[in-house]
């Protein structure tokens, strides 16, 4: 019985079809399915801290914010991908950057390749910073509110990536490793997107939300989910592939790694300037 569960969980993501609708050269994808499965979790969750924690946020006020977050979040990692994952490409082939169709072979519909979570969470950061300008919210208390809601709708980006087959982990031979069909080599590899479900989704999640009403790390919440999310992601990606076109960029480190390592630092720094921010507006 065991070995038949592991032959059934080994070959997994080759029974998984990645297309949820096709009509004639339109494709949804799972993957699409899970960016609304996310937006909508999160959402929620920040209703629910409106009305649990104290936030004099209105449900039209978070309506709005959302759209912010959204577009925030799809340009920011487009164009995080293009300028950290393939600017040399994109630099010879600019309206690839943004149109979702190939002319090559006639006009097809092709939809947008490559997003970048640095890059998405540096537009979800300053979405949220433009909204408040706008709105007249003060930036601390607002990244308070966002940052543990975050983790949780981030992790059904990661489930898409496994339905999509998509960036899977390095060669293994731990029985619970996946062959994935995308795999040229048709090798037995680390099932890295759940493990980043688990870490940098449900993980991170739990944390932040358990800490979200303690007072003394007011003003800190968004630097300490920058250096969670950026340890968990570095440690899991030696067990993920890195990009075919870049491999490692400094010494054994891929690009992932290199980005959270920033990501660290910077949140480190961002805990600290919130926490002053935060004393100086209640001194």
């Amino acid at each position: 019985m065991t070995s038949v569960f592991w032959e059934w969980w080994q070959h997994l993501p080759g029974r998984l079809d990645p297309v949820l609708i096709s009509l004639g050269g339109f494709q949804l994808r799972y993957y699409g399915l899970m960016y609304i499965v996310a937006f909508g979790v999160t959402y929620f969750l920040l209703l629910h801290r409106t009305r649990r924690d104290g936030f004099d946020y209105t449900p039209e006020l978070v309506q709005d914010m959302m759209v912010w977050l959204i577009v925030g979040t799809i340009l920011g990692g487009r164009l995080g991908y293009v300028l950290f994952y393939d600017l040399a490409y994109y630099a010879r082939h600019p309206l690839k950057i943004i149109l979702p169709f190939d002319f090559s072979q006639g006009f097809r519909f092709v939809g947008i390749s490559g997003m970048s979570y640095h890059g998405g969470m540096l537009g979800v950061v300053a979405a949220a910073y433009l909204f408040g300008r706008r709105r007249g919210l003060k930036f601390w208390e607002l990244a308070d509110f966002l940052a543990p809601a975050v983790p949780l709708g981030y992790t059904f980006g990661r489930i898409g990536n496994f339905i999509n087959g998509e960036l899977y982990g390095r060669a293994t031979n731990a029985v619970w490793g996946m062959y994935f069909p995308l795999d040229p080599t048709g090798q037995l590899r680390h099932p890295s997107q759940l493990y980043e479900a688990f870490g940098e989704g449900l993980l991170c999640f739990a944390i932040l939300w358990s800490l979200r009403n303690r007072p003394a790390l007011k003003g800190t919440l968004l630097g300490l989910y920058l250096v969670g999310y950026g340890l968990v992601r570095f440690g899991i990606e030696y067990l993920r592939q890195p990009d075919a076109h870049l491999m490692f960029v400094l010494g054994p480190l891929t690009m992932g790694q290199v980005l959270c390592a920033g990501m660290v630092l910077g949140g480190v720094a961002v805990a600290l300037i919130g926490r002053r921010a935060r004393r100086n507006a209640t001194a």
